[in-house]
């Protein structure tokens, strides 16, 4: 019986995969497996993975044909497991020796339906433990008490799936699939999903995950239209709170997230392609009047005139007819690595 099921998405990451497979041969155990999940590489990442099948106890190569993102190799991953509990990882990150068996004994002994770790983030040569917004440590909750509150960072605010390992149950119950081509944040609305719905968790201190920042090839470090696809994703969060039974508590956490990230995004606009910085504004303003208009207001309200301003500002323009959905010089479907956007 498979008791853990990594999965393990890989798209033109060859300069970094080996440090990962290198770590998932160091946590391998009998009753593991791990799915490699290729995105149709176009480096030689192809060549690695096929080697680290061979060589790797319990992995498993999956193939994409063509490039489908992210949330889609994840989701391809998931339909293969086989195992009780389930876990991810990206194939640019990589994690200490004996981690995963770690979890799962974690998970075992609090007996809830997912637990929730800090990681390390490296960034070059820096490196800096980030931690779950969550005080209460080794100890069973519900997920929907830690939602809120709403000027907090909270366990939402922190949406990395790879930190943490979750019961097969959850799977079952249709909480761990991600939104087919979501191309960037697309952890949003899966994390929302899981905190309103699973009905318990728990967070363990062990840092085991070493998490890499500012790869040259990762989506956030590109400036094209896939970056605007946080628009969809919090779109989705906010029709799915709405039709929560305590969607009057939920809603202004999920608004004021959403203005913030648009607030984000806004001032590192000079990253964006010129077109796609159009874009975002005229994206962000139609996203602004589709909220709850009397949340919206409350939101601002509260936000610091700094970001408040500039999004009442952009709120208000008028929308200009004919403007494009998208970039047409920018193929949605053109591979490149895709990071969980933070933001």
């Amino acid at each position: 019986m498979v008791k853990l099921s990594v999965v393990v998405p890989f798209h033109n990451v060859q300069t970094y995969a080996s440090d990962t497979l290198r770590s998932l041969r160091a946590n391998a155990r009998e009753d593991f497996e791990f799915l490699l999940v290729d995105d149709c590489s176009t480096d030689g990442t192809t060549e690695l993975l096929a080697r680290a099948e061979q060589e790797i106890p319990g992995a498993r190569l999956l193939r994409h044909p063509r490039n489908k993102g992210l949330a889609t190799a994840r989701n391809t991953g998931l339909d293969a497991a086989r195992g009780a509990y389930l876990t991810f990882l990206d194939g640019d990150d990589w994690l200490s020796p004996g981690f995963y068996a770690r979890l799962v004994a974690d998970l075992d002994a609090l007996d809830c339906d997912f637990l929730r770790v800090d990681h390390v983030q490296v960034t070059g040569r820096k490196r800096s433990v980030r931690r779950v917004p969550v005080g209460r440590r080794d100890e069973v909750l519900s997920p929907r008490d830690v939602i809120l509150p709403s000027d907090r960072s909270t366990a939402v605010d922190y949406p990395y799936a790879w930190a943490g390992i979750y019961r097969r149950r959850l799977l079952d119950r249709g909480l761990l699939h991600f939104t087919d081509g979501l191309r960037t944040a697309e952890d949003r609305p899966w994390i929302w999903r899981l905190h309103r719905e699973a009905e318990s968790f728990a967070v363990t201190g062990e840092p085991g995950i070493f998490y890499r920042r500012g790869v040259a090839t990762s989506l956030t470090q590109i400036g094209d239209v896939r970056q605007l696809d946080f628009l969809r994703a919090f779109d989705q969060v906010i029709e799915e709170t709405s039709a929560d039974p305590e969607a009057d508590l939920l809603l202004p956490k999920a608004v004021r997230t959403y203005c913030a990230v648009i607030s984000h995004h806004l001032g590192n606009s000079e990253r964006f392609e010129p077109r796609v910085a159009r874009e975002l504004r005229i994206r962000s303003a139609a996203a602004l009047r589709r909220l709850p208009q009397d949340v919206l207001a409350e939101t601002l309200a509260a936000m610091g005139e700094d970001r408040a301003g500039p999004l009442r500002r952009l709120k208000r323009r008028r929308p200009v007819l004919g403007a494009p959905t998208a970039d047409p010089a920018v193929d949605p479907a053109t591979p490149v690595h895709q990071e969980t956007s933070t933001a």
